[in-house]
């Protein structure tokens, strides 16, 4: 059999997928599993949207369109970033791509080449990694925890920064973290950042899922930075519209342009129809579905202040909640079968409370966090409830 190359041996799946597809199995085959590991809002998409989609196939609007996507969706959006986040962009200025996974890639692949380093704060998301190193970057991870705030401060960006430095990646809010920068820590990093003339891909997918705090994009800070910063958006996680997949960067028409050229040779433009729906979709944000995010937050975060060996931090945005078990790691765990096991690590533990108690959720190694795991609350708060309880059960089997 002829060789894979070095680029698809180098590949590990994403973790967050992977567990996913595990679970579905496990629940085709009859077994009542608690799905806590994929980040998919349960809530329906828009109405208007789903109707601009339909609308979109019955009068067959259904052919290439623009790379960078419709010019009425690309107006659109710099209509929305403008009323919003206060930034003013053209049309020439974004593009449209086929979810924000396939947005941060394109960044990646235009602006790196081979040896650039790409500061990354840890925790991240599982997919930031491997999209650098596929187009030849050199990840350099910035470690914080529960003492930080799981954010990064000045001080230790500047000490990251080296001459092969090329950019930095912020998402607020966070994947996994829930971590959200406020105005002033993200002044602070624009300064350092701006003495450095770093590129900055700043990961906004989550802006509209925050509790009690401001989302700012570190863009509107001065005019300089802008011209160096990378904005990405999209439309899974604000509009639970995740398999629509819809997704834009907006920034320096310069580099949106070869960005253009980028995604013509791979997927063209993102579908024809989804476009039409994301346009729909645009101004219909339900703010009640905020209201229920937070209020599952809290729920949760009750729960797990009662288990025995974790601690976690409040989350102020996107649907996650990250506890710290290493008050848990080494100790044994009576199976159903009555045979006993050390819990040696997190990834063994996440396997014991699906494969014993059905309940899925994603280990933080693939994350940068090896003491963590990752509970997703996009789910409805019966199956919280009972998400939770088997939880108990699963914890009070700790000795």
């Amino acid at each position: 059999m002829l060789e894979l190359s070095a680029r698809a041996k180098s590949i590990s799946p994403s973790p967050t997928l992977s567990i996913d597809t595990k679970t579905k199995a496990l629940k085709a085959s009859g077994v009542d599993v608690v799905n806590l590991s994929v980040g998919e809002p349960d809530f329906p998409t828009p109405d208007r949207a789903a109707l601009a989609g339909v609308a979109a196939i019955t009068s067959q609007f259904t052919k290439y369109t623009d790379v960078s996507g419709i010019l009425e969706l690309r107006q659109a959006i710099a209509d929305k970033l403008n009323a919003e986040n206060g930034l003013s962009y053209a049309p020439s200025e974004i593009i449209v791509s086929s979810g924000a996974k396939h947005s941060l890639y394109n960044i990646f692949m235009v602006i790196l080449n081979p040896g650039d380093e790409v500061l990354l704060p840890a925790p991240y998301w599982v997919s930031y990694p491997e999209q650098i190193r596929l187009a030849g970057g050199v990840v350099v991870a910035m470690p914080t925890n529960e003492s930080t705030h799981f954010k990064i401060t000045p001080a230790q960006l500047e000490a990251a920064i080296t001459d092969k430095t090329k950019a930095i990646l912020i998402n607020s809010p966070s994947n996994p973290t829930g971590a959200v920068y406020t105005q002033n820590e993200l002044q602070a990093l624009a300064k350092v950042i701006e003495q450095h003339d770093l590129f900055v891909v700043s990961d906004e997918i989550y802006e509209q899922l925050i509790y009690g705090v401001e989302h700012y994009s570190i863009a509107k800070f001065s005019e300089t930075l802008k011209e160096r910063t990378f904005l990405v958006n999209g439309f899974s996680k604000t509009y639970a519209m995740t398999g629509w997949r819809v997704g834009y960067v907006a920034g320096p028409a310069p580099y949106i342009k070869a960005m253009s050229s980028f995604q013509s040779h791979t997927t063209a433009n993102p579908a024809s129809i989804s476009q039409k729906a994301a346009l729909g979709a645009l101004g219909t944000f339900d703010a009640r579905h905020r209201e229920e995010f937070q209020a599952r937050r809290d729920y949760v975060l009750d729960q797990l202040r009662t288990l025995n060996g974790v601690t976690c931090a409040k989350p102020d945005g996107a649907f996650y909640v990250f506890p710290n078990i290493k008050g848990v790691l080494g100790k044994r765990f009576k199976k159903g079968n009555g045979d006993t096991v050390a819990l040696q690590s997190v990834d063994q533990f996440c396997e014991e409370l699906l494969t014993e108690v059905h309940v899925s959720t994603v280990p933080g190694t693939g994350f940068g966090a090896p003491d963590n795991f990752r509970i997703s609350y996009a789910t409805s708060q019966a199956q919280l409830e009972k998400a939770m309880g088997r939880m108990k059960d699963f914890f009070g089997r700790i000795e």
